[in-house]
């Protein structure tokens, strides 16, 4: 775009002119509009869009004709109000940039698509405050299903209990509140942890720092206890100073590993279990110190997002399967609107991550 048109439109926007004129949304077209237009009653326009019988054939198609040239369209939550089948589905993720989200919602919409079903999605960025506005926006849309991985500052389990009092049916997957009886799809996050930490181990790496998340969150917590079993699997002390909290964002990441480096005993490896983006930070970091990876520092990450595989050198990371756990939280919705009511339990699927060894810990 030319810089004259875009500071124009610039000016245009910030003087608040774009909102009052050309921001102006056309009026909806309703069955008022087109029994108006024919001198016909609106509950004849809709029995003729709803292809009832009682209408006569030339009447109905005079209607849909008229709809046509009207470009009318139906109103999808005033429809499911009336039969009380809303095809939609909302989604609540903390974020839809990153590729393990991504991936999941491609993957719960590749389900529903094929099912006849739209998808809803809203971010929480990572606010408990966002989240509550998240449900509350899609149960007054009347959503037929809410999917939801929680917040980074989720604590209070209030408005997921409110989903469940309207009926609606509620799925949780990767971050959950584990004292919620509901449909889980999750990870085997510590057995994960456990192997990655393990891999390091085997490799030659003794001193082994951990990037924590949230332990509010389950899937922190079983990541930390993963690695603390691969610990003790090989009788290596734990070191509290190895242990960084909150390690969670490229920065933060980049942040801990400078503290962690410029320590008198520094470690030789790095877990990052909260994210691939921390150990990115970790990398560069490593590099502005020009600390040979994996030579002198080993580094891994969580997720395999896209770029772990072209950073020099390539992170060895944890690939959650986000596809096929998408699938998987669509089908259990499907596979419950079929189930029987009166033997209900709530589901809970676990998943096995898959540990991709790349040159950042490859010693030997």
């Amino acid at each position: 775009m030319p810089k004259i048109i875009f500071a124009y439109l610039h000016r245009v926007i910030s003087s608040g002119l774009i909102t009052k004129y050309t921001m102006k949304q056309p009026k909806r077209v309703t069955i008022y509009d087109i029994a108006k237009k024919l001198n016909l009653n609106p509950s004849s326009v809709s029995r003729a869009l709803n292809n009832s019988a009682n209408v006569s054939t030339t009447t109905k198609q005079l209607i849909l004709k008229t709809a046509e040239e009207m470009n009318y369209k139906v109103n999808s939550v005033a429809a499911s109000l009336r039969t009380g089948n809303n095809q939609t589905i909302g989604v609540i993720v903390p974020h839809i940039n990153q590729n393990f989200f991504a991936n999941v919602i491609a993957g719960i919409e590749e389900v529903t698509y094929e099912m006849g079903y739209n998808l809803v999605i809203c971010q929480s960025h990572e606010s408990a405050a966002r989240e509550v506005q998240c449900v509350n926006t899609l149960t007054n849309q009347h959503v037929s299903c809410i999917i939801i991985s929680v917040s980074a500052d989720f604590e209070d389990p209030g408005h997921l209990e409110s989903i469940r009092k309207q009926g609606i049916p509620l799925i949780q997957f990767d971050r959950v509140a584990d004292e919620l009886d509901t449909m889980k799809v999750l990870n085997d996050n510590e057995s994960a942890a456990m192997e990655a930490v393990c891999h390091m181990i085997k490799e030659g790496y003794k001193r082994i720092a951990l990037l924590e998340g949230p332990q509010n969150l389950n899937i922190f917590r079983q990541r930390k206890a993963g690695y603390l079993a691969a610990l003790k699997k090989y009788d290596l002390p734990i070191i509290p100073e190895l242990i960084v909290e909150n390690a969670w964002t490229k920065e933060l990441g980049a942040t801990a590993t400078r503290k962690l480096l410029n320590l008198s005993e520094p470690p030789d490896a790095i877990f990052a279990s909260t994210s691939d983006f921390a150990a990115l930070g970790a990398l560069e970091v490593a590099t502005e110190m020009n600390i040979q990876v994996p030579k002198q520092l080993g580094i891994c990450g969580y997720s395999n997002e896209s770029f772990t595989e072209i950073t020099n050198p390539s992170i060895t990371t944890i690939d959650q399967h986000s596809i096929l756990m998408g699938k998987t939280i669509a089908q259990l919705y499907f596979s419950e609107l079929k189930s029987d009511v009166s033997n209900h339990k709530n589901q809970i699927v676990t998943l096995k991550p898959e540990l991709i060894i790349r040159k950042s810990t490859k010693r030997h």
